[in-house]
């Protein structure tokens, strides 16, 4: 378990973290979420000892990292997948790790083989690539056997099955009832993987919830209607309180409901006799959903590429899928 508690952080003037609080419980995959600069990666370093906060506490299974006697037997962490010494080779690296806090020379082999870079051990990590320096912190996160662990951005440099490896062995390890802190920017990922997820903005906590609750709590959730007669069931949906889009374009039969569930739509229609050719929810994404919610909190936006001179976009109806 992971206990955040009214942590802060300040680098003179600028506040980083301010005033965090949550909790990671075992036994599945939290997302850590937010934009550049949101202090994802302050935060995590602070939980495992490498920045000192300005106020508050980071706790790993009630007690402050410094307080750990073996500490790569309760915490494993890749915060930088390019920490190792260029020099040395992959098992010298995970070694000297080992033998500083009292771990068999012979869990560095089991490592190495789990994250596929058996065949490579004895060669020097300087010549790896960025996918390989990943799946070395991996390795190292995971030699002390931890209960707890931390990984900033684990997918970075990985081609797809390396993606799909790295999602399924975060699920693994949340199944044997391990910790598993996760940050990434890849949203479409995440939803594959987390459980539950922890949005910062500027700091500050934005959302602490299950992963389909965030999903639910977007604007974008819609209900998909196509009728006949959409004027008489828009002028039924409007009078309950729903939000109603007629569609533009080659679906004038069309509408979107925003407030009402399948059932309630569909048992309108019934009532008053109004033909439906399709009901179906339109369900928003976790990209969709993180971007609603932070989007007050990007510290350094992007123009939209409807402003890009001599560009050519293609853009989607109002009511077509992004």
């Amino acid at each position: 378990m992971i206990t955040v508690d009214r942590l802060t952080k300040k680098y003179g003037d600028k506040t980083a973290v301010s005033d965090l609080s949550f909790q990671i419980n075992p036994g599945k995959v939290t997302g850590f979420l937010g934009p550049n600069g949101a202090g994802k990666s302050t935060t995590m370093r602070m939980i495992v000892g490498l920045d000192e906060p300005t106020d508050g506490r980071a706790l790993v299974a009630g007690k402050r990292y410094a307080q750990l006697k073996h500490p790569l037997r309760e915490v494993g962490a890749l915060l930088d997948a390019r920490a190792g010494h260029p020099g040395r080779s992959a098992y010298h690296h995970l070694l000297g790790m080992a033998r500083s806090n009292g771990i068999p020379a012979s869990r560095v082999s089991e490592v190495l083989d789990t994250v596929g870079l058996g065949e490579v051990a004895k060669k020097r990590i300087g010549s790896f690539s960025l996918g390989m320096g990943q799946r070395l912190g991996i390795a190292g996160a995971l030699l002390g056997d931890p209960k707890v662990l931390l990984f900033d951005e684990p997918v970075n440099g990985l081609d797809p099955d390396g993606v799909r490896w790295v999602r399924e062995l975060m699920r693994q390890l949340a199944a044997e009832g391990r910790t598993v802190f996760v940050s990434s920017h890849l949203m479409s990922e995440m939803q594959e993987t987390a459980d539950h997820v922890i949005v910062i903005g500027r700091g500050k906590v934005i959302a602490d919830a299950p992963i389909e609750e965030v999903i639910a709590s977007s604007s974008l959730n819609a209900v998909r209607v196509r009728t006949p007669q959409p004027d008489v069931l828009r002028r039924e949906l409007l009078q309950l309180g729903m939000t109603v889009e007629r569609s533009a374009g080659d679906a004038p039969d069309e509408l979107m409901v925003v407030g009402g569930t399948l059932e309630e739509i569909g048992d309108l229609a019934f009532q008053h006799r109004v033909p439906v050719h399709e009901l179906s929810l339109r369900k928003a994404s976790l990209e969709q959903a993180y971007m609603e919610l932070t989007a007050a909190s990007v510290e350094y936006g992007t123009p939209s590429l409807s402003h890009v001179p001599d560009t050519h976009v293609t853009r989607a109806t109002d009511h077509q899928e992004a």
